[in-house]
């Protein structure tokens, strides 16, 4: 996303420093050398006597098809670095073994069940590492761990309780970088504007402008959508937050047994869904919504100028309200948090800080030690970000990566997606710095479409009531046999009720939500409760 402003950046910046390799200071004034640089380039030193014998693992590594010129992506730029550091510090010798993106999860479960697969695989399907680890397929990495994962305890340990099965490390968990929201509402400012007023802080508030929206249509448009939805059937992202605002959690294990998934059923979301409904039937939501599953016509619309509000994933949106922008000509869309809980507080459900499920295959358990010295040392931050930038990146003025163009990193011998090898650590020291985030979303854009002030009122809004809801390890049998199917239906009962006649509204509720039960919802949910009781 935003490519061509990060070329147009890296080049200018790559010129002026005639090619330096190696990371700027933290305010990019004086760049220095990868080699001048150890911690930055390889983590911590490593003493000959540290190094012990030598081994060989093989790491796993996606293919997307976009290795530079006469380079594979076993075998590049990026990867002989690792290498050569690898072999440097520990004596561990290094081989990667490729498997397509696009089927990896696929191709994984062939591999584990051959009995080939590499010493180090990874997934971000949770459902795959449980099978695993509850089939005996993996390594046991506690002893590992202790004496091999000081810098994972000390960068990543938040993420690490989501590998841990009965008290045992199975697998060592990637954290993500930036803290995020799951989702962000927005809302025409310059309709607000022209109607006198202020962003709404509540959901009554909200309700107010959708009326006025489509009484006085203040963006004079023939199509007026007030709230624009569409029936993705893979994401809540359209009602969630909404409705999440009027469930009750009373404790943790409330929020534990009704984490997103389920949160349509939890005490108090029947309210927010009969509110829907009620808005839907008013006209303020689009019409006929859940057919449009691919989201095109909600795009379509949003793009068009005939929306005034709307919930998505956080920064999706800036995928198509550039467009909207660039037309207009002026601000339009600005985020907002409004979804006050029944004590005026919010709740904004934030991303987990755990990413993919990294392992070791039972088949390479005499080479743990070795696999977690390779984990470990990508757990610097230091390496991390030389590993997804590479050796020859600089900082900006606020400490932030920038990334070398597409054609740099071909020129030098990089694959196009250099941070797929980084498979520990996206927790770099930038990603917790307000100003160096907000830097990175302003430099990012591919066209100027928004200001500093933009961006830093953005990353303030979408942080109010930041929540995380509790997550375990463990799959339950029933969520295993039923969980997928259940999740999809929880979708159609929650559009289905939005979008009925207010006559049939509690009738469908009765029905659709009987028809979850028969599903395996109440399996489910008392699944998880009986978890929860048990490790508490």
């Amino acid at each position: 996303m935003r490519k061509a402003n990060l070329v147009r950046c890296c080049l200018a910046v790559l010129t002026a420093a005639a090619l330096v390799t190696g990371c700027g200071s933290s305010k990019g004034g004086d760049a220095t050398t990868a080699a001048g640089n150890s911690a930055a380039a390889g983590g911590s030193e490593t003493t000959t006597a540290d190094k012990g014998k030598e081994e060989t693992i093989r790491v796993m590594v996606w293919d997307r098809g976009d290795a530079a010129p006469g380079t594979t992506v076993e075998n590049n730029a990026q990867t002989e670095w690792i290498k050569k550091q690898m072999k440097e510090k520990y004596n561990i010798n290094v081989e990667y073994v490729s498997v397509p993106r696009s089927s990896s999860d696929d191709k994984l479960n062939i591999m584990m069940s051959g009995g080939n697969a590499p010493d180090i695989v990874f997934s971000y399907n949770q459902g795959l590492f449980y099978s695993f680890a509850q089939n005996g397929g993996l390594t046991d990495l506690t002893q590992a761990y202790e004496s091999a994962g000081s810098d994972i305890k000390k960068y990543v340990s938040d993420a690490q309780n989501m590998g841990q099965l009965e008290g045992k490390q199975y697998a060592i968990m990637k954290q993500r970088g930036v803290e995020s929201p799951r989702h962000t509402a927005y809302i025409r400012q310059d309709w607000l504007d022209k109607l006198g007023m202020e962003i709404p802080k509540t959901k009554e508030d909200l309700f107010k402008y959708l009326e006025a929206v489509k009484e006085k249509n203040p963006g004079g448009v023939s199509n007026l959508t007030p709230w624009a939805m569409s029936g993705r059937n893979d994401t809540e992202k359209g009602y969630l937050n909404f409705v999440g605002s009027y469930v009750k959690l009373k404790d943790d294990k409330d929020a534990y047994m009704y984490s997103e998934s389920y949160l349509a059923v939890a005490p108090g979301a029947i309210d927010g869904i009969k509110k829907l409904n009620e808005l839907y039937n008013k006209g303020l939501i689009t019409k006929d919504f859940a057919t449009d599953t691919n989201e095109d016509i909600y795009k379509a619309q949003v793009i068009a100028g005939n929306v005034g509000f709307f919930l998505d994933d956080t920064e999706s949106p800036w995928n198509y309200i550039t467009v909207l922008y660039q037309d207009a000509g002026k601000r339009t869309f600005v985020p907002l948090q409004c979804f006050e809980l029944a004590d005026g507080s919010y709740r904004t459900p934030f991303e987990q800080r755990y990413g993919m499920f990294v392992m070791v295959p039972k088949t390479s358990e005499k080479k743990a030690e070795a696999c977690m010295k390779y984990l470990n040392w990508m757990a610097d931050p230091a390496v991390a970000e030389n590993i997804v930038f590479t050796v020859d990146h600089q900082r900006d003025e606020n400490g932030v990566p920038i990334k070398l163009s597409e054609a740099d990193l071909k020129s030098k011998g990089y694959p196009g997606t250099c941070d797929d090898l980084n498979i520990v650590n996206l927790a770099m020291d930038w990603t917790k710095s307000k100003d160096a985030i907000i830097s990175k979303w302003v430099k990012d854009q591919s066209v100027k479409w928004e200001s500093d002030d933009w961006f830093s009122n953005f990353y303030d809004v979408r942080a109010e009531g930041k929540f995380r809801y509790p997550v375990y390890s463990n799959i339950s049998q029933p969520e295993s046999d039923y969980g997928k199917n259940v999740e999809g239906l929880m979708l159609a009962y929650v559009y289905k009720l939005i979008s009925c006649s207010p006559d049939q509204f509690d009738s469908m509720q009765q029905t659709e939500y009987n028809n979850l039960v028969n599903a395996g919802l109440q399996k489910i949910l008392d699944a998880r409760a009986e978890y929860y009781d048990s490790v508490k």
